[in-house]
């Protein structure tokens, strides 16, 4: 009878560290269900573009890394850490915003985030900083990067440039186009190298953790692997072009562009990996550990009710207000911006360029005329704004990708006077077929004229927030000039101290809360 009650203890004590452990499991997995659309996301950017398709094995490699080390984690007490409870409800609120503001990729790494601190929360300090490389090395199916496109692009063609000179090859270059002897040459997102360093920094972040024992050697090896691609596709794209040139633009043209890139980087993270396994460390002997579900003192039931509870109500609170936000009837006043009149004469239109920028709500195509100045305008206005596919987003562009009549010259912030107030725009120079333009850029959020995209983007944020809709507005002004740009800005100037106030109250009267 004893013996028979000691078992039936021992299997009782086992089916509690299993529901418990299910409980756990559930908690920990919850993200995946209240996030599901950004999770979603995720899983569709890996799906439609090459350069952030290694994020399908991301997952899997974290559980990997997490089952190697499984008698370890087993034998640890597990014990709640409720000290980050509100780290992990601040997280909720920045994919909040994120999700007003319609930034991607601040909601997929706010989920990412969540999944890690909930695990914290849940299981506590000791078992999450022995799965805390595997919870990192989940950021890596974030799809990010494509902010380092165009620093990438400007490096790549300063370099190959710069190497073609010093090997007393003459180089005329404009923007990121340049042209030699044999050809002209133009460097795109396809050679920016942004796929190299994403999968260097990926693979080299794994092979200083299974390598490495010591901090500073994995922090060291994981720069390293972020240079070296860096450098190491400035080489590709001047050893490319060299072949274009030495063989008559016959070779390193097409498909074998490509191709010789990827054989380049795979001798490259060869070369990079066989330098680090120099300083390889061999893996601590740990002493072994027994495990037995029986010790089940870890978390009494009602701490994992109460925590599960508490992670549950910390990241469901904010999708339920997301979505609560955007059912509000909203009572928007009629557009006003259409009715907009100028003290210039208009015209036809003298240019066929348009920004490249998701449909507007409403659209304003004009030209107009004082004398000899000409200035077209462009201007849309947009509200209700879909989920990527609005005002602010990396997608709009001033020349559409592959455009073959114009082109972007150059691009820089300036400081205007206009009348009595002062203006940032963005100034860009396009060069189209038949004529330049000189063409200022900015948006209007809440009555206020903004350049910095995530100043925009906080703006649209905080507006959702307050319940005052997500009305903005994508103004461009734009004048052709041939050799002196200053002349070209004096007309924007003299336009825009004419008829800019006139255009600003147009769009305060089209906004639901005038911000004034």
């Amino acid at each position: 009878m004893k013996f028979y009650k000691k078992g039936f203890a021992l299997t009782q004590t086992k089916s509690t560290f299993y529901l418990k452990g299910m409980l756990i499991a559930f908690t920990l997995l919850a993200p995946f269900f209240v996030y599901f659309s950004t999770a979603k996301s995720i899983v569709g950017i890996w799906n439609t573009s090459e350069t952030f398709a290694h994020g399908y094995i991301i997952l899997p490699i974290s559980l990997w890394l997490i089952w190697r080390r499984r008698d370890l984690i087993l034998g640890m007490r597990a014990q709640t850490c409720w000290a980050l409870l509100p780290v992990l409800a601040s997280c909720g609120f920045a994919w909040l915003l994120a999700e007003l503001g319609d930034v991607q990729v601040a909601r997929q790494y706010m989920f990412v985030l969540m999944l890690a601190l909930s695990a914290i929360v849940v299981l506590g300090w000791r078992i999450a900083w022995a799965m805390a490389f595997p919870l990192f090395f989940l950021i890596f199916a974030v799809p990010f990067g494509e902010i380092f496109l165009e620093p990438l692009i400007n490096f790549t063609a300063n370099f190959t440039v710069a190497a073609l000179q010093f090997t007393g090859i003459p180089v005329l270059r404009e923007g990121n186009s340049f042209t030699i002897p044999s050809g002209s040459w133009s460097v795109v997102e396809a050679c920016s190298g942004l796929r190299y360093l994403i999968s260097s920094l990926t693979l080299g972040s794994l092979y200083a953790y299974l390598t490495y024992r010591t901090t500073h050697k994995r922090v060291l090896f994981i720069l390293f692997s972020i240079i070296v691609p860096i450098i190491a596709n400035g080489l590709r794209a001047y050893m490319i072009v060299m072949i274009g040139h030495f063989s008559g633009m016959t070779l390193a043209v097409g498909v074998d562009h490509l191709i010789y890139g990827w054989l380049f980087f795979g001798l490259v993270m060869f070369f990079m990996f066989w330098i680090g396994s120099f300083w390889r460390e061999d893996a601590a002997a740990t002493a072994a550990l027994t495990t037995d579900p029986a010790i089940s003192e870890t978390l009494p039931w009602s701490q994992v009710l109460l925590a599960a509870l508490s992670v549950l109500i910390c990241i469901g609170l904010w999708p339920a207000y997301a979505a609560y936000i955007n059912r509000a009837q909203q009572d928007f006043p009629a557009v006003q911006i259409e009715q907009f009149q100028s003290d210039w004469k208009e015209i036809a239109p003298f240019s066929n360029w348009k920004p490249d920028f998701f449909p507007a709500h409403t659209e304003l195509d004009r030209a107009y005329q004082n004398q000899a100045q000409i200035v077209g305008m462009h201007l849309g206005y947009y509200r209700e704004q879909a989920r990527s596919a609005g005002l602010i987003s990396s997608v709009n562009q001033l020349v559409k990708h592959h455009e073959n009549e114009w082109r972007e010259v150059s691009s820089e912030l300036r400081t205007e006077r206009i009348g009595t107030r002062t203006l940032q725009v963005r100034e860009s120079r396009l060069r189209g077929n038949f004529d330049t333009l000189l063409v200022w850029q900015w948006y209007w959020i809440d009555g206020h004229a903004i350049v910095n995209l995530y100043e925009g983007k906080m703006l649209q944020a905080k507006e959702k927030l307050l319940m005052r809709g997500d009305d903005g507005a994508a103004l461009f002004f734009y004048t052709p000039f041939q050799e002196n740009p200053e002349i070209a800005r004096e007309t924007l100037r003299d336009f825009l101290k004419t008829n800019l106030a006139n255009l600003e109250l147009k769009l305060s009267q089209s906004q639901k809360f005038d911000s004034k």
